[in-house]
């Protein structure tokens, strides 16, 4: 059993600097977890710890079972594959995969027969006898995959494998990268920054921010029931819309109100919410669950709001249309730490703004007023001081 588990792991540079501060965080075995975060959030640095590459400051790393802070890498039997393939220029395709299983001393007969079956499943069985230089992209590093699984280690670290590569051969490789970790069954931590790419792949997410793990779990929960503001605006692309509004009760019912606009609350506020009626809250809207409300024209009148078309993207299949909010939109600070960690406020000239998608043919144009239709059962609800999530739809 390759089970990686951190307990409170941190890592302190020479000059003070926290790149990781108090790590808990179990990986299953044969489990894929994934590692989103800000630049300088700790997502190399915690590969870089579980690797042996780097010393850590306090805590322990252990490695199905055993303890593993004082060994050196090569006793860890984990294997690593950085942003660059990283190969030896000087080694053909074949001498690269066989490197380090001649550098273990396997025996001759089951080198050949490793690389003979790892170099098949990775496409790159034609390449053997070629230098890097003559290779693409995104053989180079098929090939350093193959160097590094041939080895059949107990632990597999990515670091950003394919950032260097083109979009088409991102996909390709990312899909047959995949289905290959689950043929192998072995346990795989990948970092990437790219939000879409992690939760298309991973059994779980990690989400860290500047050192600190914010929250983890399957692809599903974190996207439809994020922790806190920093989780909602960070993962989905684009991430949630978070604005300012009031909860407030008449004898009509409950309302969400926007500025001078307001949404008819779905029920009752209970629970955590209830301590809010008549208090500024922060909503996070997915774009998903707004549209035009032309295309639902029996669509109730509480749940629409009139606001202004600031800013239109044609994504091919659908508009990304950004409307301008009569409220104050929330920015997340990278930093757990910064004065203000939620800052208030307009992030441009156009004031707050929300986003909503589109049908790719919807005749919407930048300056003109849309009517839009609100999914209210699907908003979630933060705090505005420390950003912790308050309610999110079932």
């Amino acid at each position: 059993m390759a089970e990686v588990l951190l307990d409170d792991v941190s890592r302190v540079h020479a000059d003070g600097t926290v790149a990781l501060a108090g790590l808990t965080m179990q990986v299953r075995h044969g489990e894929l977890l994934t590692l989103v975060g800000p630049s300088g959030s700790g997502k190399s640095t915690t590969l870089r710890l579980i690797a042996g590459i780097e010393p850590v400051t306090s805590g322990t790393i252990a490695i199905g079972g055993r303890v593993v802070n004082d060994l050196p890498p090569r006793e860890r039997n984990v294997a690593m594959v950085f942003e660059g393939s990283s190969l030896y220029p000087h080694l053909t395709v074949g001498g690269n995969l066989r490197f380090g299983l001649e550098v273990g001393r396997v025996p001759k007969q089951e080198i050949d027969l490793r690389v003979e079956a790892e170099s098949r499943v990775l496409g790159v069985a034609r390449l053997l006898s070629r230098l890097p230089r003559t290779l693409s992209a995104g053989q180079r590093q098929r090939v350093a995959v193959g160097r590094a699984t041939v080895r059949v280690p107990a632990v597999f670290l990515l670091d950003e494998p394919l950032t260097h590569l083109d979009a088409a051969q991102r996909d390709q490789l990312r899909v047959e990268l995949v289905r290959f970790l689950r043929g192998l069954q072995v346990t795989s931590i990948y970092v990437t920054h790219d939000q879409a790419q992690a939760m298309a792949i991973g059994d779980r997410i990690a989400v860290l921010r500047a050192g600190r793990l914010e929250q983890i779990g399957p692809p599903r929960e974190l996207y439809r029931r994020p922790a806190n503001t920093f989780v909602a605006s960070f993962l989905g692309t684009p991430g949630m819309s978070l604005v300012v509004a009031t909860l407030r009760r008449d004898a009509e019912g409950a309302w969400i109100v926007i500025g001078g606009q307001r949404l008819g609350f779905p029920g009752v506020p209970s629970g955590p919410l209830r301590s809010y009626l008549d208090r500024q809250v922060v909503i996070g809207l997915r774009p998903e669950h707004a549209g035009d409300a032309r295309l639902v024209p029996d669509w109730p009148p509480r749940r629409r709001l009139r606001l202004t078309a600031v800013r239109v993207e044609h994504l091919g299949p659908e508009l990304l249309v950004a409307l301008a909010v009569e409220a104050p939109t929330i920015e997340v600070s990278d930093s757990p730490e910064a004065p203000t960690d939620i800052a208030i406020g307009a992030e441009s000239a156009e004031g707050g703004t929300l986003l909503a998608r589109f049908p790719r043919h919807a005749a919407v144009r930048r300056g003109e007023p849309v009517d839009i239709a609100v999914d209210v059962t699907q908003l979630s609800y933060f705090d505005p001081v420390s950003g912790a999530a308050l309610w999110h739809p079932a």
